[in-house]
């Protein structure tokens, strides 16, 4: 069977439907025990520590004991949508939403571009933080570069499923371009912080999808040397955020009411965390009368250790590590190249969202206003976040559809033997045979 015929013949019967003799027991086409479960819990963990810690950080003295914030009361709510939304993505085969996945990454590239125009009033995108990146829709935000992330990795899985060029050098630009657009729109906004999170994601579906490492080192070692020749062309602001993570390396202190406020609050409401943590009315007052910027978004985790010490820390840490693990014993499982890269593609953004969120709150990285999953407050980020969750369930839940081939299993990584040629270089066909190509 060709390729092409293969992809015709799939698209025919998710149009047409199942024949009545591929009809039979709904269940016996899912798998209802799978790891993606762990990924459900961890979520759920997240986004009500979160809850708390958006309480703790938005109340000084709470009416009763059952009392929650105005602000935490609306993490409720966008974590409930996020959880309905997951519920919904999770339904359909991911196939069908690959087949849709370019109109909508279009139609967020559109949104992105909409919000550099400058002629855009205020009211519809105002500035927040110096950056645009907000849609103001009354009741809510709409922040297209954190659904982008979703649509980013729906169209590289699609578009790598099939393919075996990525293992060539030259074959990295297709894949490098699709990455390009949105990074450059919201680097543009200007969200650096957002757009670095595309390439640790890229680069992951790269590896599980066979690139070869040291086409991908060569582009690491590159971008490493070109990165000074960036310096001149940053923001003011983030010239000085650069400039006071050097200076704090350095224990200048003098920083601490300036440059470094922000960053110097959040590691010492840390260590008033110590092992075991505050009790909530003194982990309130500590949050509140150092006056902690940001405390309820891109600082909670400071926020979190205060009140729970080095140990609840360590236990939100370990909560991304069970969801991050759950998505990687899906992509394990899944033997159909599209679903392991989704599984695979989706975590990398959690885990670099993750590293940098602490490391800012640590103050080993600089404070670029990336935000923690599900756990900081706001309505994009939450429900992103969810809908990421109800895509690796969809994927754990579904089982493959033929026509597919085996998930990048390439017989050829010996250099001796050249890809397509002989037993060793041909890539594996839809049944899991070798093809010519």
């Amino acid at each position: 069977m060709s390729a092409r015929a293969g992809r015709s013949g799939l698209l025919g019967r998710m149009i047409r439907g199942p024949s009545a003799g591929e009809r039979g027991d709904v269940r016996s086409s899912l798998r209802l025990i799978n790891a993606s479960w762990l990924t459900v819990i961890a979520s759920v963990g997240l986004s009500l520590v979160g809850v708390y810690a958006i309480d703790i950080a938005e109340t000084l003295h709470p009416v009763s004991a059952g009392d929650l914030a105005p602000t935490a009361w609306k993490q409720v709510v966008f974590a409930i949508i996020g959880m309905l939304a997951a519920t919904l993505i999770a339904l359909p085969h991911y196939r069908i939403l690959a087949l849709i996945a370019w109109p909508i990454i279009a139609g967020l590239l559109l949104a992105l571009v909409l919000l550099l125009i400058p002629v855009l009033p205020e009211s519809i995108a105002p500035v927040r933080s110096g950056a645009r990146s907000w849609y103001d829709l009354g009741p809510a935000s709409f922040q297209p570069s954190e659904f982008a992330k979703l649509a980013f990795v729906l169209v590289v899985a699609q578009y790598l499923r099939y393919r075996t060029k990525h293992r060539t050098f030259t074959g990295l630009i297709v894949p490098g371009l699709i990455a390009a657009a949105p990074v450059a729109l919201i680097t543009l906004q200007p969200d650096l912080g957002t757009a670095s999170l595309y390439v640790p994601a890229l680069f992951a579906m790269l590896i599980a999808a066979g690139a070869r490492l040291r086409h991908l080192s060569i582009i690491v070692l590159c971008a490493a040397l070109a990165a000074p020749a960036a310096y001149p062309f940053l923001k003011p602001h983030q010239k000085t955020r650069i400039v006071g993570l050097i200076k704090a390396i350095e224990g200048d202190e003098a920083t601490a009411h300036d440059i470094n406020y922000q960053a110097f609050t959040a590691q010492r409401l840390i260590g008033a965390g110590q092992a075991t943590g505050t009790p909530a009315p003194a982990a309130r007052a500590l949050v509140h009368y150092n006056s902690l910027p940001e405390r309820h978004n891109d600082m909670v985790f400071a926020v979190i250790v205060t009140r729970f010490g080095f140990w609840g820390g360590a236990g939100v840490i370990g909560l991304f590590l069970v969801w991050i693990g759950g998505c990687l014993l899906v992509a394990g499982s899944c033997k159909e190249p599209m679903g392991r890269l989704i599984a695979v593609g989706l975590p990398a953004f959690i885990a670099a969202q993750m590293v940098i969120n602490i490391g800012m709150n640590l103050g080993v990285v600089p404070i670029i206003g990336i935000t923690l999953p599900f756990v900081s407050y706001g309505g994009s980020s939450m429900l992103a976040s969810w809908m990421m969750v109800g895509l690796v369930v969809n994927v754990a839940l579904h089982r493959p559809r033929p026509p597919f081939r085996q998930s990048f299993e390439y017989p050829d990584d010996d250099e001796r033997t050249p890809l397509g040629s002989g037993k060793f270089g041909r890539p594996v066909g839809f049944s899991g045979r070798a093809v010519s190509r």
